[in-house]
C-alpha cells in the first residue's frame, strides 16, 4: 500500500495530481458544508428568526468540540504523510492508532462537559427566554452524540492519506444529502423543534464515520490499527502540527462568542441574525478553500519527506492560485447579491433588518479580496511542519487581530464589526507575505527530485 502512495503522491504529474486531489477535495468539503447552509435555511424559514439566531449562538461551542478532533486528525495526518514519505510504515500506523483512540476519548469528555454547561453559557452571552432555550436544546444534542460524531473529521484526512480521494468526496456528499433529507423530514413533516436540526446532522455524521472507518479495522487501507505505543512526545508533535487549524477554529469561535455578546448589546436579536447570515456565507467559501488546500497537504508532506523540492513548489503554486480564484469569485458574488442571500435565510424580516443585512454583507465581501493569501500560506506551512509560523497566522486571524480591531473600531458600533473581517484578512495577508519572504530559503527540502522523475507514468490509484 505504501507503493500506491509513492505512485500517487511521488510520481504522478503535479498538475494531474492537483486535479485528481483538489477537485474532489473541494467538492467534498463544499458538500460537507452544504448541510450547514441548508440547516440555516431550514431553521430560518421554518422555525423563524429567533431559532436562526439561537443556532448562531450555540454553534461556536459545537465547533470548538469538533475542533479537538480536527486538531488530532490534521496533526497526526501531517506526521503520517511525512513518515510514509520516509518509508516508516510502523510509525505511521502508530500515529494513526493513537490518534483515533484520543479522538474518541476527547469526544466523550467534551460531551460530558457541554451538556450541563449549555444553559449557563447562553446566560453568560446575555441570551434570555426562547433564544436561550433554543440554543441550549441545539447544543445538548451535539453533546449527547459527541463521542460518535467527532471522528468524522479525522476520517476524512485518513482516507485522503490512503489515496481514497473519491471515497472521501463521496462520503462527504452522502453526509450532506443525508442531513438535508433528515432535516426536511424532521422539521417539515414531523414538525419537530430546533433540536431535530442537530439530531439530523448527528445521525448523518455517525453513519459516515462507521462507513469510513470499518475498512481500517479490516486491514484494507494503507494505514492499519496496531498495538498503540503512546508517548508524550508523539502527542506534542501531533498538537504542534495540528495547532494552526485548531487555533483557527477555536480562536475563531471564541471571537464569534465575544462578537455575539457585543451584538446582543448593540443591536439585539436582529444583529445576531445578520451575523448568522454572514457566517453562513463564510462557511460556504472557507470549506472550498480548505478542501483544496487541506486535500493537498498529504501530497506536499509526502514529497517534502521524500526530498522532492520541485514537486513541493509546483503543488504549492496550485494551492495559492486555486485559493485566489475561489476567494475573489466569492467577493464578487457576495457584493452583488446581498438581497438574494438574505432572503435565503430570513424570509420574514422587517425592512430595517434587510437594510442592515445588505450593508453588512457588502462590507464583509471585501474580506475575500485578501483572505485567500493568508489561508493558502497557513496551509502550506502546516503541510511542511512549520507549525509555529502557521499557528502565528492562525491565532492572529482568528482572535488577536479581530479583538484588536474590535477595540479600534468600537466607536463605529455595528459598522466597525462588519469592517472587522476585511481589515483582519488584509493584515494577515501582509503578515503571511512577510513570513514566506523571511523563510524563503528553508521552505523547500534540500534534496533533488529523485523518485519524482517520470511523473506522467503513474496509475490513478485514487478511489
Amino acid at each position: 500500500m505504501t507503493e500506491n502512495n509513492e505512485r500517487l503522491y511521488g510520481r504522478t504529474n503535479t498538475l494531474k495530481l492537483f486535479l485528481m486531489i483538489a477537485l474532489p477535495g473541494a467538492i467534498g468539503m463544499l458538500a460537507s458544508s452544504l448541510y450547514g447552509l441548508f440547516d440555516g435555511i431550514f431553521v430560518g424559514q421554518q422555525l423563524g428568526k429567533t431559532a436562526f439566531a439561537a443556532v448562531n449562538l450555540a454553534f461556536p461551542f459545537v465547533v470548538i468540540n469538533f475542533s479537538l478532533a480536527d486538531l488530532i486528525g490534521v496533526g497526526s495526518s501531517v506526521h503520517i504523510a511525512i513518515a510514509l514519505g520516509k518509508g516508516d510504515k510502523r510509525k505511521a500506523d502508530n500515529y494513526f492508532t493513537c490518534a483515533c483512540i484520543a479522538i474518541v476519548a476527547l469526544g466523550t469528555l467534551m460531551g460530558a462537559i457541554m451538556w450541563p454547561a449549555a444553559p449557563h453559557l447562553m446566560r453568560l452571552l446575555g441570551a434570555e427566554g426562547a433564544l436561550a432555550e433554543f440554543a441550549t436544546q441545539y447544543m445538548r444534542v451535539y453533546a449527547m452524540f459527541s463521542p460518535l460524531c467527532t471522528m468524522v473529521f479525522a476520517a476524512d484526512n485518513y482516507l485522503r492519506i490512503c489515496g481514497k480521494i473519491k471515497t472521501s468526496m463521496t462520503l462527504n456528499i452522502a453526509m450532506s444529502a443525508g442531513t438535508v433529507l433528515l432535516e426536511l423530514l424532521f422539521l417539515y413533516a414531523f414538525l419537530w423543534g430546533i433540536w431535530a436540526s442537530a439530531f439530523a446532522t448527528c445521525i448523518a455524521m455517525m453513519a459516515v464515520t462507521l462507513i469510513a472507518m470499518l475498512p481500517f479495522f479490516g486491514g484494507r487501507r494503507a494505514l492499519k490499527f496496531r498495538r498503540p505505543e503512546f508517548s508524550i512526545k508523539m502527542f506534542a508533535e501531533i498538537a504542534g502540527a495540528g495547532a494552526p487549524n485548531f487555533l483557527n477554529n477555536v480562536a475563531g469561535r471564541l471571537t464569534s462568542i465575544v462578537l455575539n455578546a457585543v451584538l446582543i448589546a448593540m443591536g439585539g436579536e436582529d444583529a445576531v441574525a445578520v451575523y448568522g447570515v454572514i457566517m453562513y456565507v463564510n462557511d460556504i467559501v472557507q470549506p472550498l478553500m480548505y478542501g483544496v488546500c487541506d486535500s493537498l497537504q498529504p501530497a506536499i508532506g509526502y514529497n517534502y519527506g521524500s526530498n522532492r523540492p520541485e514537486r513541493v513548489k509546483k503543488l504549492t503554486e496550485y494551492i495559492f492560485t486555486a485559493a485566489g480564484i475561489i476567494s475573489l469569485a466569492a467577493a464578487a458574488i457576495t457584493f452583488a447579491l446581498p438581497e438574494q442571500i438574505t432572503a435565503l435565510f430570513l424570509s420574514k424580516h422587517t425592512p430595517a433588518l434587510e437594510e442592515m443585512c445588505i450593508f453588512a454583507m457588502r462590507l464583509f465581501s471585501l474580506t475575500f479580496i485578501t483572505r485567500w493569501f493568508g489561508f493558502a500560506a497557513q496551509s502550506f506551512l502546516t503541510a511542511i511542519n512549520k507549525s509555529f509560523y502557521a499557528s502565528a497566522l492562525s491565532i492572529s486571524n482568528a482572535i488577536l487581530l479581530p479583538m484588536l480591531f474590535l477595540g479600534i473600531l468600537w466607536q463605529a458600533n455595528l459598522t466597525g464589526i462588519w469592517l472587522n473581517f476585511a481589515l483582519t484578512a488584509a493584515a494577515v495577508a501582509i503578515a503571511a507575505g512577510a513570513i514566506l519572504f523571511a523563510l524563503r530559503k528553508s521552505l523547500l527540502p534540500k534534496g533533488d527530485e529523485g523518485g519524482g522523475k517520470n511523473t506522467d507514468r503513474a496509475e490513478d490509484v485514487s478511489e
